[in-house]
């Protein structure tokens, strides 16, 4: 099971990250555990200065936009 975590402060392009995965996952029967952290100090923990992030098995593997379809294949059937 792979465990994604969504950095962001609830904007909406954090929500349709969100979303995204959710779905992708789904379609493609992957099991995933997704958490959305919110705050501050966790998100800047990860390095990250711009959001949406996101972080796969603890790695941080986006951040700065929407993460696209083809991206986010990759981290689930990794």
């Amino acid at each position: 099971m792979q465990q994604i975590k969504v950095l962001g402060m609830g904007c909406s392009k954090c929500a349709k990250t969100v979303e995204s995965i959710e779905r992708i996952a789904k379609e493609l029967g992957v099991d995933v555990q997704l958490e959305k952290i919110e705050d501050p100090q966790q998100i800047i923990a990860y390095g990250v200065m711009s959001t949406p992030a996101v972080v796969l098995n603890e790695v941080l593997v986006h951040a700065g936009s929407i993460p696209h379809r083809d991206a986010i294949e990759q981290w689930l059937k990794a």
